[in-house]
Order: C-alpha cells, then sequence, then structure tokens
C-alpha cells in the first residue's frame, strides 16, 4: 500500500473513532505490521507541523490520536466546549501525582503515603477518568489497585509514564522529616558569611608613626 493512501485511511479512521487506536488496531486495518504504523504516524506528524494544520497527532501509550492544537482552545471553546472542567482540589492532585508514579498503587497504600484517607480523591478521579482499576493485589482481601488513564496522558500531555518529571532525591533527618538531598547540597556548598574570617589589614610600626604624624598636625591647624 502506498504510503499517502495508508496516511490517508488511518487519518480517517482516527477522527472517526474520536478516541485512542491502539498500533495493534491500525496494522490490522491497514493490513501492514506495527512497526509500518509508526512509520506512517511519524510522516503524518511531519506534515501536520509543515502545513500549519490545526490538528495533531499525538502518542499515547501504545497508540495515536488525532486532537486539536492546544494554541486554538480558545477558538475552539468558544463553539464547542461549553462543559464543566475537572476541578481538582489539592488533595485530588497529590493523589494523581502519587498513582502516576507508583502504578498498580492500592488505597491504602496511598492512604499510607498522604497520611490521611484516599477515598474521596480517589473516587473524584475516577469519576473524570483520569484513572482507572488496574486489577487486584495477590495480597489478604485482595484490594483494588489503581493506575492513571490514557484521559491522564492527554490531559497533561504526556506519552507514557517515561515522560514524566524525575522527581528530586530525598531522606529522612534525625526527626522522620523528608530533607531533599539537592537542598542540603546546595546548603553545604553556599558560603556562610557569618562564618568567614575577616582579614584585618596589616599595618607596620612605621604606618602607625606617620599616621600619628599626620594627625598631629591636623590637630595643630584646628589650634
Amino acid at each position: 500500500m502506498e504510503i499517502e493512501k495508508a496516511k490517508a485511511i488511518m487519518e480517517a479512521v482516527l477522527f472517526a473513532a474520536g478516541r485512542k487506536v491502539s498500533k495493534r488496531e491500525l496494522a490490522i486495518c491497514l493490513e501492514v505490521e506495527p512497526e509500518d504504523v509508526v512509520t506512517i504516524a511519524e510522516s503524518m506528524k511531519a506534515d501536520y507541523v509543515a502545513n500549519a494544520r490545526g490538528i495533531e497527532l499525538i502518542s499515547i501509550e501504545d497508540g495515536y490520536q488525532l486532537c486539536s492544537k492546544k494554541e486554538y482552545y480558545e477558538y475552539i471553546y468558544q463553539v464547542l466546549d461549553k462543559r464543566s472542567k475537572p476541578n481538582l482540589s489539592t488533595a485530588s492532585l497529590e493523589t494523581l501525582a502519587i498513582i502516576a508514579y507508583n502504578p498498580k498503587i492500592t488505597r491504602a497504600e496511598i492512604e499510607s503515603i498522604r497520611g490521611v484517607n484516599a477515598d474521596a480523591s480517589i473516587y473524584k478521579l475516577l469519576e473524570f477518568g483520569l484513572i482507572e482499576e488496574a486489577g487486584r493485589l495477590d495480597a489478604p482481601g485482595r484490594p483494588n489497585t489503581y493506575q492513571v488513564s490514557s484521559e491522564f496522558f492527554k490531559m497533561f500531555g504526556y506519552s507514557s509514564l517515561e515522560d514524566l518529571p524525575e522527581l528530586p532525591r530525598y531522606k529522612l533527618d534525625e526527626n522522620e522529616q523528608i530533607v531533599l538531598e539537592e537542598f542540603t547540597e546546595a546548603t553545604k556548598e553556599a558560603p556562610n558569611p557569618e562564618r568567614e574570617e575577616i582579614e584585618e589589614p596589616v599595618v607596620t610600626l612605621e604606618e602607625e608613626i606617620n599616621m600619628a604624624n599626620v594627625n598631629k598636625e591636623e590637630r595643630n591647624e584646628n589650634e
């Protein structure tokens, strides 16, 4: 199949789907290998950039989705987007971050990290579709585990968990409080002006005599 025809078919499928379509689904549809789907997708991305199109092809985990470019949001909103936006509290954002960095985590583990009940935050994140159940843990009671969803990647602009920012290094001090290693290292390297020794100027005997004579002459002139 010619690549231009393959791109047209893939564009039509993604547009009609309105969701992420996996590489496997696209490979079956186009009757090509999954590696060929990647080649076709990269060519489509280049076309959208070169032609300054209002849409773009984004990678989401193991698939692709067509979406409008974020710089045109203010125009799209005026016509279509009258829906209420997810209003996430600080607690929900903290819970979401914990789940993103700890895939397949249980509610009890989330609460252990945050130190408070997480039921409301988990319910809200599930309602907005930002997280999803990832099966049950092989432990007593077989609790549910959670992971971020495709909606999370689309909303925050990540292709996979590998794109998440690196967490700062930390350690616990003697009071079991978290201390960022980068902060402590920077503090050690920073000079402390209170501890710096102030070098006193060295004055020779000859200089002291000259200064005394100058002072004496000034007193005489004033008299």
